[in-house]
């Protein structure tokens, strides 16, 4: 009997566990803050003492969830490729984070892969406005 009890213990815990986990990694909505598309130089060769470099392009995504603010970087496979035109400052995007990863849904459903290469805290609301006390008559 104790034994049976041992074991309903850890297969709930575990199946506890489980959940959370499966939350925590579950889709989530931000709001993007910044979309920018750059590109990262490297050198190919030298001729002489001259670098000769290539641009590859990749964009760069903030997405702020809760209080934090999620930048990740993404390749794309082709020069041509672009990403959604909804993608703008303000918008709402369905988030789903992995340890080092975001994918960030579509409006077609598929995910896009972005490499996390930093977060921070999100900047803190503005103030509201003072409201003047009423003027008595």
């Amino acid at each position: 009997m104790h034994r049976d009890f041992i074991t309903r213990f850890f297969l709930l815990f575990f199946l506890l566990v489980s959940a959370c986990r499966a939350a925590e990694n579950g889709d989530v909505t931000g709001r993007i803050v910044d979309v920018q598309q750059k590109v990262h130089t490297r050198v190919l060769y030298y001729v002489v003492d001259t670098p000769i470099t290539r641009d590859d392009p990749y964009f760069e995504v903030s997405v702020q969830i809760k209080d934090k603010v999620y930048t990740g970087e993404h390749t794309p496979r082709h020069v041509a490729d672009t990403l959604p035109a909804d993608w703008k400052a303000e918008a709402e995007v369905r988030v789903r984070l992995e340890k080092h990863t975001m994918f960030l849904k579509r409006p077609n459903g598929e995910e896009m892969e972005f490499i996390i290469t930093r977060h921070t805290a999100a900047p803190a609301p503005p103030p509201l406005p003072a409201r003047a006390a009423p003027i008595p008559k």
